[in-house]
């Protein structure tokens, strides 16, 4: 029996198919520039063997279609395929944790899709052609928001009109939950400690950060949208509301077009006018001077998120990095935890510079014997996040508290 987890980003579509019997990745893959010139499917398989297959894919319907092509030249039988996991962003109150989906289901998505524009309708599309390309398989959605349901009223809740959460739902809600669930768990592993308090890096194009006390979240970066917290390649983090109400009433623009600008035009492309991933930055960050400033950003931002997490949990056990650039980036990571000796913090230069997932580095401690706090880099695995609650939804052992619920990679 296989299950597939399935991740369609706005552009994107990331997936892997998981033998249950052997409990092994058997081929996984990542269709990029859906509905842009250029776009192409890359599958990789256990060996290191990579097939690249440059089409044509005007959405995520033919992108899957594509997908399933894929597999069945690799000889994937797909009648194997027992169930679907699909990373959906959005899942509000409504979900606090992974379900199968329905009719009622796929409507909340899509009525959620309202306050994630950019992702949910994504999932959806993901879901939709999931379940007429392999219509025997069970579908399941496993939401980035349900690791954030355990967080506090007053962490979750603005300091807005009281309405605007009654009636419209505004409230913090979080992302890359299944993520910060994954490296939570394993850095438990490796504190040997079930229940530890963390602070959770996953810094990618993307970032967020996220506390956690006695291994349940407690608070986090993003908000209501993904566009608060820490600076990221096209969104700005925190900012001034009163900047937003400026900008369009000075120059004159609408909803949708600020939307662009926050979500696709701002972070590091924005403050550069050329680069959003960060090698660029570093790799000209020595004779441009505005590279060397959006990193002196981010990494400030970073380190003011520590630091008040800090303060929130009054005891932590480690401080944890993953995702693309916290897996890769030792230098941002360096400047991040700089001068945090005093509170405990010490980073091993050397074990830093060697703890690089795309060196072939898997889990690492990078700070030294006496910091009073262990830092780690921890590749993260969401795949496997999505595969194993819906192998347990199928198999009706699914438990809906991630303290309790049998993950393989909490041993």
């Amino acid at each position: 029996m296989y299950i597939m987890a399935l991740n369609c980003g706005s552009s994107s579509l990331k997936y892997q198919i998981f033998d249950v019997d052997s409990k092994k990745q058997i081929v996984s893959g990542l269709v990029e520039k859906i509905g842009l010139d250029g776009s192409y499917l890359t599958q990789k398989y256990p060996d290191g063997e990579k097939q690249r297959k440059d089409v044509s894919m005007k959405n995520h319907d033919d992108a899957l279609t594509e997908v399933i092509n894929m597999l069945r030249d690799a000889s994937i039988d797909l009648n194997q395929i027992s169930g679907v996991g699909h990373r959906v962003v959005l899942g509000g109150e409504k979900f606090a944790s992974s379900v199968e989906i329905n009719d009622e289901v796929i409507n909340t998505i899509r009525e959620l899709s309202a306050i994630a524009p950019l992702h949910n309708p994504a999932n959806l599309t993901g879901i939709i052609a999931a379940k007429q390309l392999l219509p025997n398989a069970k579908q399941v959605a496993v939401f980035d928001t349900a690791f954030y349901s355990t967080l506090p009223e007053y962490a979750y809740r603005y300091a807005v009109p009281n309405a605007w959460y009654r009636e419209l739902g505004v409230r913090k809600y979080g992302f890359h939950g299944t993520s910060h669930l994954y490296v939570s768990k394993r850095a438990a592993k490796l504190l040997n400690n079930p229940e530890p308090n963390l602070i959770t890096l996953h810094i990618g194009s993307g970032a967020s950060a996220t506390a956690i006390r006695n291994g349940l979240a407690i608070d986090t970066s993003l908000g209501m949208t993904p566009l608060s917290g820490l600076t990221m390649g096209s969104r700005p983090g925190d900012l001034d509301p009163g900047v937003i109400i400026y900008v369009q009433q000075r120059l004159g623009l609408s909803a949708d077009m600020m939307q662009k600008v926050l979500n696709k035009e701002s972070g590091h492309i924005g403050l550069t006018e050329c680069f959003q991933d960060r090698r660029d930055l570093e790799e000209n960050r020595e004779t441009n001077s505005i590279c060397q400033l959006a990193l002196d950003i981010e990494a400030n931002n970073a380190k003011k998120y520590i630091g008040a997490y800090m303060a929130e949990l009054g005891h932590v056990d480690a401080i944890v990095f993953t995702a693309g650039v916290g897996e890769n980036d030792d230098y941002l990571r360096a400047r991040i935890t700089s001068n945090l000796e005093e509170l405990g913090v010490k980073i091993d230069m050397d074990k830093n510079a060697k703890g690089l997932a795309r060196l072939g580095a898997g889990e690492v401690e990078i700070s030294t014997p006496d910091s009073k706090i262990k830092v780690f880099m921890i590749p993260t695995n969401e795949e496997l996040v999505i595969v194993e609650d819906t192998l347990a939804i199928i198999n009706g052992t699914y438990n809906p508290n991630h303290m309790e619920m049998e993950y393989s990679f909490k041993n």
